[in-house]
């Protein structure tokens, strides 16, 4: 399928980066107004030529659809190879849903360097679809480091008092990670006598030793980025820091490209070592369900606390991921994009407060819902999707690794339902402290309810939340074809370690 006559996925990737570097054209703050327009009609542009994705997505095959394949580096054999299946099209639409909304979310909020904080949401757009497009091991790799720079920018010249901190530890931990997977791949072009496909790759027969030290590879860069215990450190720190719209991102998208790759190259790659170290993978998935919940509830700020909530509850993501049935993986999946839709809404929510009042500590509020009780009611909803609130995109995800869990384990799934009762526990203790009772201060006294480019955003993602979480089946059948494909090809015979 094409638009504007070219291949569908490429348009998706190219006409935000297109775009990103118009509105870098505009050049200084004098045209910040023609900067935020054409952001708008380019964020818009790129999450509508993403639709036919899903429209005309076949749901009754696993095999890569829209695919496009041309050569690149002819030499070692790379290819400009891009294609999707049920695992990777509702993360592409996703990741174009969001960036209209962060558009939105800067509009005013950002007075300096207008274009350049535009640009780098655009810029940033079409590589993390690039990166769950890619089906090219190099092409891959290309986008996932490329990812990091307008993030670092974001992070280091718009971010809070600790900026450069927090973006260099956050562009360390990430590099870092990702120069074992690199040569987990040159490993595995060898393998397959020189490809970078990474179809073959799933193809290719492995030793169980191999395999592990594989999978070791991939677990660095991949971790890193869900982030599973205990590289987790540089998250928090990265969203206290990061201005609103890099914070939605980050929670949004970014964190979901290292649980993606767990389901693209660790598992059908090394099948045999993934139910290896299952045990390993549930245990650490556990241990930020559990232990990271209750990290949240010693927090005082409120964008900490969403961040803590978030590894918490990527380690449901992980969790499912690790059990091996229909019900976990598909759950896990349906979490990544309630995650999305809800820690992108909680953080646009305390970005709004953070606007007004410049602070994000909880003890700073109190009263809110006296003087913003529009925005009082979006937030109620955002707080109980983190809850987990049947009939919000919250629970969905989470029943489902659960079912999953007990399948496999009893305690297992007793262990991850705690997150029921600590993720109710310390988001229902914010919304409280910072929502309810007496306006605390002159501050809060002063506060103006929402504009109407306020009411729109959240709208937006209040349709998301509920529509999911009443009518799941649009977002499941998608995927699964591929996630049963994804389980017969792991479940192949074990080797000898």
């Amino acid at each position: 399928m094409t638009v504007f006559g070219l291949p569908i996925l490429s348009v998706a990737i190219w006409l935000p980066i297109i775009f990103g570097l118009l509105v870098l054209a505009t050049g200084d703050d004098k045209n910040a107004p023609l900067a935020r327009i054409l952001a708008l009609i380019g964020s818009v542009l790129g999450f509508l030529v993403t639709i036919p994705l899903y429209t005309r997505f076949a749901v009754d095959t696993s095999e890569m659809q829209f695919v496009e394949m041309h050569d690149w580096i002819a030499r070692f054999n790379i290819h400009y190879h891009l294609g999707v299946d049920g695992i990777s099209v509702l993360f592409i639409i996703l990741t174009a849903f969001f960036t209209p909304i962060v558009v939105i979310a800067g509009w005013q909020v950002i007075e300096k360097r207008v274009a350049q904080y535009m640009a780098a949401f655009l810029i940033m757009s079409g590589i993390m679809i690039g990166v769950f497009a890619a089906l090219d091991a190099v092409l891959f790799y290309v986008f996932w480091e490329a990812m990091l720079i307008p993030m670092f920018l974001i992070i280091g010249v718009w971010g809070g008092p600790n900026r450069v901190y927090a973006a260099v530890k956050f562009f360390l931990y990430t590099l870092l990670g990702s120069l074992l997977m690199l040569v987990a791949l040159i490993y595995l072009y060898n393998q397959t006598g020189g490809s970078f496909s990474i179809l073959d790759f799933h193809q290719v027969e492995i030793p169980m030793t191999a395999q592990i030290l594989i999978f070791g590879a991939f677990f660095f860069a991949f971790a890193v980025k869900v982030p599973m215990f205990p590289v987790h450190t540089w998250l928090p720190d990265a969203h206290v820091e990061a201005p609103t719209g890099g914070s939605v991102v980050l929670a949004a998208i970014m964190l979901k490209v290292g649980a993606y790759g767990f389901l693209r190259f660790s598992m059908p790659i090394a099948p045999d070592a993934s139910h290896y170290l299952a045990g390993l993978m549930i245990a650490l998935s556990l241990i930020a369900v559990i232990y990271i919940g209750l990290v949240a509830l010693t927090q005082t700020d409120m964008k900490k606390l969403v961040a803590y909530s978030s590894i918490s509850h990527m380690g449901f993501v992980t969790l499912g991921f690790f059990i091996f049935n229909a019900y976990g993986i598909e759950g896990a999946l349906l979490q990544m994009i309630s995650h999305g839709f809800v820690s992108g809404a909680l953080f646009l929510c305390i970005g709004v407060l953070y606007d007004r009042v410049h602070s994000r500590n909880i003890a700073d509020y109190g009263g809110v819902a006296n003087t913003m009780p529009v925005f009082a009611a979006f937030f109620m909803l955002f707080a109980m999707a983190n809850s987990g609130l049947p009939g919000t995109s919250g629970f969905v995800g989470e029943f489902m690794v659960i079912l999953g869990a007990v399948k496999v384990n009893f305690w297992y799934a007793f262990a991850a339902a705690l997150t029921l009762i600590f993720g109710a526990a310390y988001t229902l203790w914010m919304y409280k402290r910072v929502i309810f009772g007496a306006v605390a201060n002159s501050h809060v006294a002063e506060l103006t309810d929402l504009s109407s480019r306020e009411k729109l955003m959240f709208a937006v993602l209040a349709i998301a939340v509920l529509v999911m979480g009443l009518y799941p089946l649009p977002f499941s059948e998608i995927m699964h074809v591929s996630v049963n494909d994804l389980l017969v090809h792991v479940a192949r015979s074990k080797l000898p370690l």
